[in-house]
C-alpha cells in the first residue's frame, strides 16, 4: 500500500526492537578465511571503494540471480576495507534453521523496516537489495535487470534518518550460470508449491545449470563498484510523501543501472576474465 503525505503512522517504533549483534572481529576473520579460497578463485575487482564511508550510510544495489555467490563476496570485500556493513536480507531466509543463525552470525538481519530503522538510529552502515527474493529468482530475460516492483521502503529510510545512499552494482556471477528454467515455466510448479508452502514466498527458484551439467556456479570473475552518495538531505521530513520516495529511488535506480553497464564493459575488456589466467597470474 502506499504512503500518502503527512502520515506519520508508518514511521517504525524502534523502542522495544531487539537487533542481533555486529559480527566481532573473530567472527569476520573466521569468515574471511573461510571464504579466502573462493575469493582466491574468483578474484573480485572493486571500484570506488572511497565512496563508501565507515557508517551512517545506506548502500543499496543489485542482486544477481541465487545471490549464493555476489553477496557473501561483496560482504568480505567491504569487511577487509574496515567497512564493517550489516546487510539487510529478505525474509525467507530467517525461515530455514542453520541458515538463519549463520547470516546472522555474520550480521544479517531480517530486512524489517523497524530493524533497518534501528540500525540507522545507530549510524550504522546498512547495505540492501531492494528487489529481494524476487531479484533472486529471476526469470530468462532478466540478467542483471533491477526487478524492484513498487518498493520504496529504502527510500523512506533515507529520508527519514538522513542518510545518504550509496549506489553499488554487482557484476560477474549470472554469466556463471543458465537458467535453463524460470519459475513461469510449468516444469517448475511442484518446487514453487514447495516454496510457497515452506518459505511463504512466492518467489521460487529458477533451474540452473552452471559447471557442466549441475547448478554449482562456473566461477566468473566478479566486479563490484560503488558510486557517488545520493543525498537525501533535500527531502527531509518527507519520508511519508510518495513522490519525494520516488524521486530518490529513481536516482538510485539509474545510477545503479549505469554502475552495471560500467562493469559489464570492464568485463568484456578484462583480459583476466578467464579462471585459468587469474590463477596462473599474480597481477590479475
Amino acid at each position: 500500500m502506499g504512503h500518502r503525505q503527512g502520515h506519520t503512522h508508518d514511521v517504525p517504533n524502534t523502542e522495544t526492537i531487539t537487533v542481533p549483534p555486529a559480527p566481532t572481529q573473530s567472527d569476520v576473520a573466521a569468515a574471511l578465511r573461510l571464504m579466502k579460497p573462493l575469493r582466491r578463485l574468483i578474484k573480485p575487482k572493486v571500484y570506488g571503494i572511497d565512496n563508501v564511508p565507515t557508517e551512517r550510510a545506506l548502500l543499496v544495489g543489485n542482486h544477481n540471480t541465487l545471490g549464493m555467490v555476489d553477496a557473501p563476496l561483496l560482504a568480505a570485500e567491504l569487511w577487509e576495507r574496515g567497512r564493517m556493513v550489516r546487510s539487510l536480507g529478505d525474509h525467507a531466509h530467517f525461515k530455514v534453521p542453520g541458515w538463519r543463525e549463520a547470516l546472522t552470525q555474520m550480521g544479517v538481519v531480517e530486512g524489517t523496516r523497524e530493524i533497518a530503522s534501528e540500525l540507522m538510529r545507530r549510524g550504522e552502515l546498512v547495505m540492501v537489495f531492494p528487489g529481494g527474493g524476487r531479484e533472486v529468482n529471476k526469470r530468462k530475460n532478466e540478467q542483471y535487470k533491477l526487478v524492484w516492483k513498487n518498493r520504496l521502503g529504502f527510500a523512506r529510510l533515507a529520508i527519514q534518518h538522513g542518510y545518504p545512499i550509496v549506489p553499488f552494482a554487482s557484476v560477474g556471477a549470472e554469466h556463471g550460470i543458465d537458467i535453463l528454467f524460470d519459475n513461469q515455466s510449468l516444469v517448475m510448479a511442484p518446487m514453487q508449491f514447495l516454496t510457497e508452502k515452506l518459505l511463504g514466498t512466492p518467489d521460487g527458484p529458477p533451474l540452473v545449470r552452471g559447471v557442466g551439467l549441475t547448478p554449482l556456479p562456473r566461477p566468473e570473475r566478479q566486479y563490484y563498484w560503488f558510486g557517488e552518495p545520493i543525498h537525501t538531505s533535500e527531502f527531509h521530513g518527507q519520508e511519508a510523501d510518495d513522490n519525494a520516495a520516488r524521486k530518490v529511488r529513481e536516482r538510485t535506480a539509474a545510477a545503479i543501472e549505469e554502475g552495471i553497464a560500467l562493469m559489464l564493459a570492464e568485463r568484456e575488456a578484462d583480459p583476466n576474465r578467464s579462471v585459468v589466467g587469474r590463477l596462473l597470474r599474480t597481477d590479475a
